[in-house]
């Protein structure tokens, strides 16, 4: 993409109404606009963040099994009458009528609809287990909407849900999932720990929070630091298998990790005093196992074995798609702006072209450019006419975690400059070198696609 063919409304100066660093860049990034409280339009730079987050989150529910699907976002009432949740859920749902005065919400969730879909098409335990999922977009009417996308009223997020006809079953959903986001967040650079918590209206006995450390985190953390050393990686894991799905649960969940609603200070105390941490964290998804809690009020009910219809054993499974756009910043920027990893980044490189105009500078930034495309790569070319503090100022801000600086000076020697983002260093090579290295870098990271 050029820049002078981009539409990027970066601003310089910070707006009034922006309290954490995740807000203020995606505001002068040219990420994002408030439409109205707590809701926003995603602007060209901000959903290219969204969908390649999206994307990763499809490719690793894809990988451990899930069928994907979508639900409307506006439900009737009557199944959450049925369910018993209407009246229990609170001011946070969207009610309203639809022209023939019958009760309607904007999706909060989605547990009701998709124990619909079940009850209607599956009535034996060989159909069994059976777990889909969507990407869709959700409404919680926040009393006091701030942060940015960290706490909208309107936000993306994939939800899943699985039904087993045993509760063994039921529990190796919830491991695979575990093992699953896992997997998901380190692809998009963050280190999020599954941390015991509390159920709220979703209901249910288990359940765990992945949580990301930040000092703008909503919630209070308590967790033995060891967790913070285990890596997942790319583990060869087979997701049809118990064992294996259950010993990374253990792995990740025998460590204390509780957010303040679930905190044991008895145990917390057991953990060994140098390795106590109290910190804060923002949450980026949620799983939960709650039995047959909807299949019974539903009549969610399969014929097992022995030839008697058995309610099935339910879960369900969310991630904060937006959210994780706010949360990775949170996690990864400096005082000049965002840094993006090289999994979620929008743009793989950024091309400067220092003096714009010059056939020679000219000429070499529009071969790098068709030499990245050729390899698959997104570079973002500034073609502008700015002046070169301000490209580099553009660059910092939107975050692109490698740049390479096209200029007179370096071309009549063969060379450009290569720069990573994180660590501020710069090295001089052949334009060929920087396309290879560049190439190289992004090869783990491309995405496959659905």
């Amino acid at each position: 993409m050029r820049l002078s063919r981009y539409f990027l409304p970066v601003l310089k100066e910070t707006p009034a109404e922006a309290q954490i660093v995740s807000h203020r860049f995606m505001l002068r990034a040219g990420m994002i606009k408030q439409a109205s409280a707590g809701i926003y339009s995603w602007l060209p730079l901000g959903f290219k963040v969204l969908r390649k987050i999206e994307n990763i989150v499809h490719e690793e529910q894809l990988r451990a099994g899930h069928l994907p699907m979508l639900m409307p976002t506006l439900q009737s009432a009557d199944l959450w009458r049925e369910s018993g949740r209407y009246d229990d859920y609170g001011q946070e749902m969207l009610r309203m009528k639809d022209r023939h005065d019958r009760d309607m919400l904007f999706t909060p969730t989605a547990e009701e609809l998709i124990t619909d879909i079940f009850r209607g098409h599956v009535s034996s335990y060989r159909d069994l287990p059976l777990t889909m999922y969507q990407i869709q977009w959700k409404f919680r009417d926040e009393i006091r909407p701030r942060f940015g996308v960290m706490r909208g009223r309107e936000f993306l997020m994939k939800d899943g849900y699985n039904f087993d006809l045993t509760k063994e079953d039921a529990l190796h959903a919830y491991n695979r999932h575990l093992v699953s986001y896992l997997r998901t967040y380190e692809r998009m650079g963050l280190q999020a720990i599954p941390m015991r918590a509390d159920s709220g209206p979703i209901g249910g006995d288990d359940t765990h929070e992945f949580l990301v450390l930040a000092e703008t985190g909503e919630s209070e953390v308590f967790y033995d630091s060891e967790i913070t050393e285990l890596k997942f990686g790319d583990r060869d894991i087979d997701y049809t298998s118990k064992e294996q799905c259950h010993a990374v649960l253990e792995e990740f969940t025998s460590r204390y990790a509780r957010t303040d609603e679930t905190h044991d200070e008895a145990l917390f105390n057991q953990v060994p005093e140098a390795r106590r941490r109290v910190a804060r964290g923002i949450e980026v998804g949620q799983i939960f196992y709650f039995g047959t809690k909807y299949s019974e009020a539903m009549g969610a009910t399969v014929q097992g074995p022995d030839g008697k219809a058995v309610p099935v054993h339910m879960g369900s499974h969310g991630i904060g798609v937006s959210r994780l756009v706010g949360a990775i910043i949170e996690a990864s920027h400096d005082e000049r702006g965002i840094i993006w990893p090289e999994g979620v980044t929008p743009f793989h490189v950024g091309i400067v072209n220092l003096k714009t105009g010059d056939a020679e500078a000219d000429a070499a930034c529009e071969t790098l450019y068709a030499a990245l495309t050729a390899k698959g790569l997104e570079p973002l070319y500034d073609d502008t006419d700015e002046r070169a503090g301000g490209k580099f100022a553009t660059m910092d801000l939107i975050g692109l975690p490698w740049r390479i600086t096209v200029g007179p000076r370096g071309l009549k020697n063969g060379v450009v400059e290569l720069t990573c983002r994180r660590t501020g260093e710069s090295e001089e090579m052949s334009p060929e070198a920087a396309i290879d290295r560049v190439a190289q870098i992004f090869a783990p990271h491309m995405v496959r696609g659905l």
